[in-house]
């Protein structure tokens, strides 16, 4: 179970996918996790869900790193940040995506669950700060988060689930709900599949977004690497979007 653990606690994503945010870094423990999206839509989710033609194809490249950090007893430090450029009918970019530090408390834990609670802020980009919004629009966020995982073990294979809430209050875009979730499967002593699902929706009756991602993480000691492949299968306001994902992960 303590392979697991680990596994579940490595888990993060680019802004906008989900992270294993349950399991808190010990004291002393950290994790750095740079990963890189290719993102392509043909296709967008118009005002009633339906699946429409875009006027031009659009294109969203993103370089991200996360990190977090345990700086006392329950409680980690975390910090976000993106580059990004891309295209679409109107208007083509490169520049800073947002940037998100936070604190995270482990309010509960034992041998196979966990539970915690996270407080961030970030700042806007040049970038998109919303997958929904032209590059540029938005400007700084405050969001609220819990989540909730365990470990078990079916069929002899050791599993997690990861499940997360968010409230996300937006200056310059409406403020957002969000949910995700993320399995985890141990299929052998140093691979890992992961299934996730993250969406969300905005307050104003407005944009809706589902994603589902799956990928194969490898250990290399200290080290993981990920290979993965995202796609939109449900929205409304928002592009169709799809595409690979790869990730070099560090523990320290």
């Amino acid at each position: 179970m303590k392979a697991l653990a680990v596994a579940a606690l490595m888990l993060a994503a680019a802004p906008g996918a989900a992270m294993a945010q349950a399991w808190v870094a010990r004291p002393g423990t950290g994790q750095a996790i740079l990963k890189l999206e290719s993102m392509r839509a043909d296709d967008g989710f118009d005002p009633a869900g339906d699946r429409v033609v875009l006027a031009a194809a659009r294109r969203d490249d993103v370089a991200g790193l996360f990190v977090e950090y345990g700086v006392a007893d329950r409680f980690a430090v975390l910090f976000k940040g993106d580059w990004q450029r891309g295209e679409d009918a109107f208007v083509d970019y490169d520049g800073r995506g947002p940037l998100e530090i936070g604190v995270r408390w482990q309010a509960w834990r034992d041998d196979r669950g966990a539970a915690s609670l996270q407080v961030s802020y970030a700042d806007g980009g040049e970038g998109r700060n919303a997958g929904y919004a032209p590059p540029g629009q938005g400007d700084s966020d405050w969001e609220i988060r819990a989540a909730a995982g365990r470990n078990f073990t079916a069929r002899g294979r050791p599993i997690f689930i990861d499940l997360q809430a968010a409230r996300r209050m937006r200056d310059g875009l409406p403020d957002e709900v969000r949910a995700d979730a993320t399995v985890g499967v141990r299929t052998g002593p140093d691979w890992t599949v992961l299934a996730q699902v993250f969406g969300g929706v905005t307050d104003d009756d407005g944009a809706r977004w589902l994603n589902v991602e799956t990928s194969l993480v490898r250990d290399l000691g200290d080290w993981s690497l990920q290979l993965g492949w995202r796609s939109a299968v449900a929205g409304r306001e928002t592009p169709a979007a799809s595409g690979p994902v790869v990730a070099v992960w560090r523990r320290f």
